[in-house]
């Protein structure tokens, strides 16, 4: 394939991030597999680069403990799989995941330069399974039971949020162009106002695909914002600050 170069665009994502609102009380953080089967090199069967994990564990953690001490709600979505006999992890079920168990050697991994495995990642009652403890709180929501790349497909998600009452996700994770992209195509779809935090989501298949994941969202879904400027529009929030007419 062609090298592309990537569009300037930030005339328009400037003015867009003038245009967002983010009232805490509306406001949902949403973890998308920060389990240890990403983030923990010990256990992980999909490992993220070792820095982008130590990144993303730093910033996410700051990122959620500012949200919980403004009430905000903290949900963690995680996929677990079960054995189900003659097809082995419920995700061989999909045609290109099993091409890919059958494809990928010991020269050309899923993740790039790093050992994986697509038929034994997360097994329910697996290490993989466990949300990294220092981003979980008592108070936090999970959801377990997600199985594809979308988290509201197949949960009970948007009975959540709408349940919680919020209108605005903002979304962190792994992978940045599957399950953070699949998630945020859906929350657009359902109306909600999506932010991704870009200095807490990563790609385990590579930098090119992490930067086209956040390109597509900014400039089609929602807001790419860092955690810092999170913090400033939660805080303008609170203080009722609306841009002027």
């Amino acid at each position: 394939m062609a090298a592309v170069e990537i569009l300037d665009r930030s005339s328009l994502l400037e003015g867009l991030y003038g245009e967002l609102v983010l009232e805490p009380a509306r406001t949902a953080m949403i973890t998308i597999d920060m389990h240890r089967g990403h983030l923990d090199m010990d256990v992980a069967t999909m490992p993220a680069k070792p820095e982008d994990a130590r990144r993303i564990l730093a910033n996410a953690r700051a990122a959620l403990d500012f949200a919980r001490d403004r009430g905000m709600a903290v949900i963690h979505a995680i996929q677990v799989y079960r054995r189900i006999p003659g097809l082995g992890s419920e995700g061989m079920a999909s045609p290109f995941w099993k091409a890919m168990h059958e494809a990928q050697d010991e020269r050309d991994r899923l993740t790039p330069g790093r050992a994986s495995t697509v038929s034994e990642h997360n097994i329910e009652g697996s290490p993989g399974t466990e949300i990294i403890a220092e981003l979980r709180r008592a108070s936090d929501y999970v959801i377990d039971n997600k199985k594809r790349l979308d988290c509201f497909y197949g949960t009970d998600l948007r009975f959540l949020l709408d349940t919680l009452g919020a209108r605005n996700v903002v979304l962190m994770g792994i992978n940045t162009n599957t399950c953070v992209l699949n998630t945020a195509f859906s929350a657009f779809n359902y109306d909600y106002r999506v932010v991704v935090l870009s200095d807490c989501v990563a790609s385990m298949y590579g930098d090119d695909l992490h930067v086209l994941g956040l390109q597509n969202i900014a400039r089609c879904l929602g807001w790419v914002i860092t955690s810092g400027q999170f913090f400033e529009k939660i805080r303008e929030g609170a203080a009722g600050v609306r841009k002027p007419l």
